[in-house]
């Protein structure tokens, strides 16, 4: 039996990293809401569209074929965007247009109607919320600030991209702000959802702990 995983949480706390995992061991596929909303932010900022102007944004959605592939390669009108769009600005920039209601509206009917198929793990700010309100796992993970910044800067160093861990910790606990406070899905546990700190664990200590508790379910 396949089932759905939400994992939600904070901006750099893993989330990604750890669903790939997951879905690689559970042969289940791994959809990142995040880059879809990174696209939007791309596609948005090339056309020259102000960041709330909401209207022209979803035109704009609806004239672009945004596709991503089960590895999470995600391409926009045959362009693969996957490496632009983790750049800092698009960060910011995507957790700008998913406070615009109508937008959200878009990609979450395009989420939703992805996984129905079940076996899918898909990781964000509002899964467990309000994407997959039924997902019948639903972990809350998150990390300190610090740690997160930290394992940004690594990231960076091993991509060969300029960082200021000072600037990447601002921007974490900026974007962690906006989000929280933002007032379409603002990002917070869900009820049933399960909370691991992974600031003292491990990648593999946090596959592992989840990995139980998708076994105990099923």
């Amino acid at each position: 039996m396949k089932i759905n995983i939400a994992i939600d949480g904070p901006s750099a706390a893993g989330k990604s990293t750890v669903a790939k995992e997951l879905a690689k061991r559970l042969g289940y596929t791994h959809l990142d809401t995040g880059s879809m909303y990174r696209a939007v932010a791309y596609i948005t900022k090339e056309a020259n569209i102000k960041i709330d102007d909401e209207e022209k944004i979803v035109n704009l959605i609806n004239m672009s074929n945004i596709e991503i592939s089960n590895d999470n390669h995600i391409t926009v009108n045959g362009k693969d965007i996957t490496e632009i769009i983790r750049s800092n600005e698009i960060s910011m920039a995507a957790s700008d247009v998913s406070k615009l209601k109508r937008v959200r509206e878009a990609l979450v009917a395009m989420q939703r109607k992805i996984a129905s198929q079940k076996g899918y793990i898909l990781d964000g700010r509002d899964i467990g919320t309000v994407v997959l309100k039924d997902a019948e796992v639903k972990i809350y993970l998150i990390a300190s600030a610090e740690t997160r910044a930290q394992r940004r800067v690594l990231q960076n160093k091993e991509k060969g991209i300029p960082y200021d861990y000072e600037q990447i910790l601002e921007d974490i606990k900026k974007r962690d702000y906006q989000d929280i406070h933002r007032k379409e899905s603002p990002l917070k546990k869900a009820e049933d959802a399960i909370e691991l700190d992974s600031s003292d664990m491990t990648q593999e200590e946090v596959i592992l702990e989840i990995l139980d508790i998708i076994n105990k379910r099923i």
